[in-house]
């Protein structure tokens, strides 16, 4: 049986480094025994099937692949459709009513509790705010993720240590739950 995943590359083709051509990696999973892959934009994933594993050993495994072939680490985390489908449908903003970039998705590598962001003044940073769901954080940010202080402040290292954790916003999360769902 397979199960259809997507793969999440964190901090790839971002200001001219990092560079991992979306064919190579195609070709490089394809390489790897996945069937049906294909990538989305030129930011960082890839849906494919798999006949084994599940997402930490699928996620190590693409991890180890990518820095043998192109020369760097890259944090990979995978997940498969029921668990992207469960991020969009337990959304706890309005995502209907909002713009893509108006909305983000922080995933992460294990499961995150509020007391890691105990520090953080919400108050202090509305309209903007977060909510934690399953191994994921929501970001709304009406005026967009760059001008975004709370985005700003959620990014540090402190914040994210012992985990990975790559964004996404709200027009990538909804297309990686269809094309994982095809």
């Amino acid at each position: 049986m397979t199960t259809t995943y997507a793969a999440l590359l964190r901090g790839i083709n971002v200001g001219g480094s990092r560079k991992v051509p979306m064919a190579d990696l195609r070709t490089l999973m394809e390489d790897l025994g996945h069937g049906g892959v294909r990538s989305y934009l030129q930011s960082g994933q890839a849906v494919f099937t798999a006949h084994h594993g599940d997402e930490d050993s699928l996620a190590a495994e693409l991890t180890e692949a990518i820095e043998k072939r192109f020369g760097f680490p890259v944090d990979v985390i995978v997940r498969d459709h029921a668990y992207l489908k469960a991020i969009a449908d337990n959304c706890p903003f309005s995502a209907a009513e909002l713009e893509g970039r108006q909305l983000h998705v922080t995933y992460f590598s294990a499961p995150v509790h509020e007391d890691r962001f105990a520090e953080i003044d919400r108050a202090a940073y509305l309209p903007e705010e977060f909510r934690l769901g399953d191994r994921a954080l929501y970001l709304y940010a009406p005026n967009g993720l760059g001008r975004s202080k709370l985005a700003e402040h959620l990014s540090k290292p402190r914040l994210n240590k012992g985990v990975i954790a790559t964004s996404r916003n709200w027009n990538t999360v909804v297309k990686l739950v269809e094309m994982t769902g095809e």
